[in-house]
This record gives C-alpha cells, structure tokens and sequence, in this order.
C-alpha cells in the first residue's frame, strides 16, 4: 500500500492510530476529520494531525448533509433501538463512513482506516458502509491488529511517543458528540449498577436544578420534516441547535441504557439527545392526528426494524432504501404543529394541530351528534367477534 486515509476525530484511538498504521505499513498516511456538529473548533486538529505524522488532513463539514439525508429520514421512521437509544452515534457513522471513501477517493488512497475496537459496533458501521460505496478499497481496523488491549495501554503508548490525549487514566470514560446527541461509554460507567456523575454531563443540566416554571415549544413540520420552532422558520442546523438549547436547559432527553450490541455482548451506555428528544415526540403525536389507523401500527413494525438497522450500520443496503420509500409516503400529510409543555426532565403534549387532521370531534364526542349511529355498533361487534364467539362454543361442548 502507498496511502491510507484515517477517519480521524484527534480522541485516544485516532491520535495513536496515525503512528501505528506509518509504523506497521511504512506508507502516507492522509487523516479525515469529520465535522458532525461535535461543537467544538476543528481547525487545532490540523497540527496535531500532522505533529502526528499525517501528510495532510481533510476537515469535511458534513453537518448539513448529516441532518438532511440520515438523522431526518431517521426521525421521519420513528426509529429506535430497543425502545429507549435515539441512534445518535449509530446515525453518525454511515455519514462519516461516505465522507472517508469520498475523500480516498479523492486522494487515489489503497485503503482507509478507522479507530474503533473490535468489541463494538462502529467497527460494523464504518465497514458496511465503506463495502457498500467502495469495496475495492481495504479496511484497516487496528484494534484489531495492534497489540494495545486497553484504554490504559493506549495512553501509555501515546504518552511515551508524547501524543496529546484528550482523556486520562483517572477519567477514561470515551464520549462521542455530534449536533444529534452525546454518548459516554467506559471507565466507570462499566458497571451499571454505578449512577453516572452529574458533573459529566455537558448538554442538560440536572432536572433538579432545572427552572421551576414551565416552559412551551411549539415544532412546525412539513411532510415530516421540522421546519420552524416557535413559529419561525430554521435551516436543519439552527433548529437542532435551538432545540438542544432549549430541551437541555430543562435537563431533557437523558437516557442510561443497557443494550445488546451487534457483535453480541451487553454494553452499558448513557446518552443525551435533547432536541432529539423533542422531535421525537412532537413528531409521534402529529402522527397520531393525521394518520390512519392501519398505516399508523404498520409503521410502527417498520420503525421498529429500521431502527434495528440503523444500529446495525445497515443504511446503505436496499431494503433500507426501500423502507424510506413506505415512510416517505407515510409522511405526505404529516404537516402541522404540536406544542410541547417542558419542566424538570419531563415534556407532556400541550396541543397539536394540522390541515389533515383525521381527528373529527362530532365523531368523537361523548355529547350528542348526528354523524355517528350507535346501533351500527352491535353488527359490528357480532361480526368482529364471530371467530371468539365459535370458538367459545366449541369449548363448551368440551365440558
């Protein structure tokens, strides 16, 4: 090989990786940072990718293209893994991953590289991605190859080849933030019988100390796309950035999870997604009011796999693609508002409204109306329950 390019993010495992690959290839060695919205400022990264031993780095702002075609399709799906993770890291990766092969590309590159482990499952979402848009291209995973087998054994490495790290051994927790949310994983979060510190968290504060008075947000879509908050309009970057500020001062959208991983292990996650969480929830409940029944449960089957494969770094595969084509149907009529009532780490539905509101209340109400006859109802009870009523006699003849 000649050139490799490295998904480099400047944490523990990319800044030692640049040395290793030119060490165990005796090749150049091109890194690639990402940029997801993980606020923090970038361009320092040039020096120390390069202090590293990297011959350049690519800074690629993808914030825009993150949002648009991988978060938002995500959230128009109602996805999510196991009922509680908003997919925040697993969402990133396949974005990060095209990123890479564009830059290989690019660059004429032999091969691209990465720094996740071989216990996890970025290593899965960064190779299906990268098999899936180049598969001539060879994946080098170090973690899998280097003798290094712990966080520790990382740091002391870079330590004696005087890398600067972003972590110690006294907080060796590893976080990974995007505009979508913030993960922690490791060190002492390992044991899930362990409460996370308040002190780690950067994007809520404690519901505790969050305002004692109630606060509303108000989420306009259109076709299932948020679009305006408080009834001014956003691009996709400054409406998550509003609502992650908004959500996080209420201390909203944490979530500490134990979850089954891909390769086939538990691992123990805490997580904070609080515009996510927003939408989310927003979303779900315009949903509710502009759906049909059938429509509306089938989807739920279909959020419930295309979480599954989000976590599963399966997004660029056809069934994914198929999927989007029953969702993006699904979202056609899914215009409107719905008004979110904030306070303490818990959000309630204070309203929600659209111009294709299946909702009637002369149909729904308990007073008296002239659209709906009650008696209809007895047929329809006798018909429905004609399989339970047969069965029923069957089993009394048993007796």
């Amino acid at each position: 090989m000649k050139k490799i390019v490295l998904a480099y993010s400047g944490g523990l495992d990319t800044s030692i990786a640049i040395d290793w690959l030119k060490e165990k290839y005796e090749c150049e060695v091109v890194a690639m940072a990402a940029d997801v919205g993980q606020g923090e400022e970038l361009e320092p990264l040039h020096k120390k990718a390069l202090d590293s031993g990297a011959s350049k780095l690519y800074i690629e702002d993808i914030k825009e293209e993150f949002l648009s075609d991988f978060v938002f399709p995500m959230l128009k799906s109602g996805a999510l893994y196991e009922q509680k993770y908003l997919l925040g890291t697993a969402i990133a990766r396949p974005a990060i991953a095209k990123a890479l092969v564009r830059v290989a590309l690019v660059e004429g590159a032999d091969a691209v590289a990465h720094g996740a482990t071989g216990k996890g499952n970025d290593q899965v979402r960064f190779e299906l991605t990268i098999k899936a848009l180049a598969p001539h291209l060879k994946i080098i995973a170090p973690w899998r190859e280097w003798d290094i087998r712990s966080r520790e054994d990382a740091i002391d490495y870079a330590q004696v080849r005087n890398i600067p790290l972003p972590v110690t051994k006294s907080k060796p927790y590893s976080m990974d933030r995007n505009i979508w949310h913030l993960s922690y994983e490791g060190g002492i979060l390992e044991d899930p019988n362990h409460e996370p510190d308040e002190d780690m968290f950067l994007l809520t504060v404690s519901p505790v100390n969050a305002p004692n008075e109630t606060d509303y947000v108000e989420i306009e879509f259109e076709k299932g796309i948020p679009v305006a908050v408080n009834s001014q309009k956003m691009s996709p970057i400054v409406l998550l950035n509003t609502l992650n500020t908004i959500a996080g001062r209420h201390g909203i959208g944490r979530v500490d999870l134990v979850e089954n991983r891909l390769v086939g292990m538990k691992s123990r996650g805490v997580y904070e997604t609080p515009g996510g969480t927003l939408l989310y929830a927003a979303h779900r409940e315009l949903e509710s009011l502009v759906l049909d029944r059938e429509t509306m449960h089938f989807k739920e089957i279909i959020a419930s796999k295309y979480g599954q494969m989000v976590y599963y770094g399966q997004w660029f595969t056809p069934l994914r693609r198929a999927l989007d084509a029953f969702v993006d149907e699904s979202q056609q009529k899914v215009t409107g508002s719905v008004r979110l009532k904030l306070f303490k780490g818990n959000l309630s539905i204070a309203g929600r409204k659209s111009p294709y509101s299946l909702y009637r209340e002369d149909l729904a109400t308990f007073g008296a109306d002239k659209v709906y006859n009650q008696k209809d109802a007895e047929g329809f009870i006798n018909l429905f329950g004609l399989p339970m009523m047969v069965q029923g006699l069957l089993e009394k003849t048993w007796k």
